[in-house]
């Protein structure tokens, strides 16, 4: 075996749980499994670039990856939504009763007025378990700017689950602890 080939290797049975994990809390289970895959062909292209400690490399990878899906998804909304507006009202209805089904509860509804930066701050440290340098890294910023943007996207959730009057929600990461 390669010295490539084990250091791949040993990066995907380290952290392809992690990389799925991270995957499926921001997209479907099919979605997620073919951000893994993309994910780690990216690593094995540019083995040579990847760092000792590979994890927030690897996350950093799979946002990229979910950016380039989320923005052909909108180019398929949007194709579908041209068609709905040609078709007849019963599929407009219908695609309001599926928006309906997909709502959650207060705490998911807060993290989804907070702007993209700030639920992604939040994410990696509460629920990837990054600290703020690595998902500093991550995110492709500066330590002390991903702090303050953390900080920034706690004070956010907590204002918007006591809006909510849900302030008795606000998970520990919105504290601070």
């Amino acid at each position: 075996m390669t010295p490539e080939r084990a250091r791949f290797e040993a990066a995907y049975a380290a952290h392809g749980r992690a990389v799925l994990a991270y995957a499926m809390r921001r997209t479907d289970s099919h979605t997620a499994h073919d951000v893994l895959a993309e994910v780690f062909l990216v690593a094995w292209r540019r083995i040579d670039e990847l760092p000792a400690e590979p994890l927030p490399w690897l996350l950093g990878t799979a946002r990229r990856v979910l950016a380039n899906a989320r923005r052909a998804d909108r180019r398929r909304d949007e194709l579908a939504q041209r068609v709905v507006e040609r078709a007849p009202t019963s599929l407009s209805s219908e695609a309001a009763s599926v928006h309906a089904e997909t709502e959650s509860g207060p705490v998911l509804e807060a993290l989804a007025t907070l702007a993209e930066h700030e639920r992604e701050a939040l994410m990696l440290v509460a629920w990837d378990g990054l600290s703020a340098s690595e998902a500093a890294e991550v995110v492709g910023v500066r330590p002390p700017a991903f702090r303050m943007r953390l900080s920034r996207a706690r004070r956010q959730l907590a204002r918007a689950l006591d809006q909510r009057g849900a302030g008795h929600l606000v998970p520990e990461v919105a504290r601070g602890r």
